[in-house]
């Protein structure tokens, strides 16, 4: 459900800001990017004590690898991601009147577009180990702000998601993506999230029993 939601946001805000800006993609994009941000804090705060807060298969993945996610509740995690991404998309092109389900058009190629998305994931594992580690309730924030940010500093305007971007390949919309340009992006992704995985056991080679769990950190975000 919460990436049903979150789905449902990227790609209906993305409509409705092209429609609205007349032909002005960084008004659209403006909108766009306020409303994903506004969104993750939301959802977050609302699935962070009965899931997670997993809405990604990076993010679940390194919290396997970090030894905070059983490793068999890993393809329901990826199961549940990914199917609700296609509804959140197919319900999005409802209400907006488009085909429920269509082949984007939208090219994004190119290895400044995969650097973009290697970038954009490593960042968001990054902070969400890091921030969870002192400051749990503050993840959801924290991360609807990286986001925000991420759709203007990268290339590829932040997927960072490989479920986001598989059911980005179905709307031919402001949001899409060339399900041909999809592995390359999934690819990056993974990449980035295993790098940021690296980066934080080397850069905190160990917490102390008070602390967090970091592996599955948005869990972790009730207030004290």
């Amino acid at each position: 459900m919460g990436t049903a939601l979150l789905l449902a946001t990227v790609v209906g805000s993305g409509i409705m800001g092209e429609r609205l800006a007349s032909g002005n993609v960084a008004i659209a994009l403006l909108a766009n990017s306020v409303a994903t941000g506004a969104s993750l804090v939301a959802l977050v705060l609302a699935f962070q004590s009965i899931s997670g807060a997993h809405f990604n298969p990076a993010v679940s993945l390194a919290a396997a690898v970090q030894g905070e996610l059983a490793w068999r509740e890993v393809p329901a995690y990826l199961l549940a991601q990914l199917a609700g991404a296609m509804a959140g998309v197919g319900v999005a092109d409802a209400m907006f009147e488009e085909p429920l389900f269509s082949a984007s058009q939208h090219a994004r190629s190119g290895t400044s577009q995969m650097l973009s998305e290697f970038v954009a994931t490593f960042g968001l594992v990054l902070v969400i180990a890091l921030v969870a580690r002192r400051r749990p309730a503050a993840a959801p924030f924290a991360v609807g702000a990286y986001i925000t940010a991420a759709y203007w500093f990268t290339a590829s305007t932040s997927f960072a998601n490989p479920a986001v971007t598989i059911a980005r390949g179905a709307t031919n919309t402001f949001a899409g993506i060339r399900p041909a340009d999809a592995p390359a992006f999934i690819v990056a992704q993974l990449a980035g999230a295993a790098a940021a995985t690296a980066f934080y056991r080397w850069l905190v080679p160990a917490r102390s029993a008070e602390e967090p769990a970091l592996g599955n950190p948005l869990s972790q975000g009730q207030d004290p």
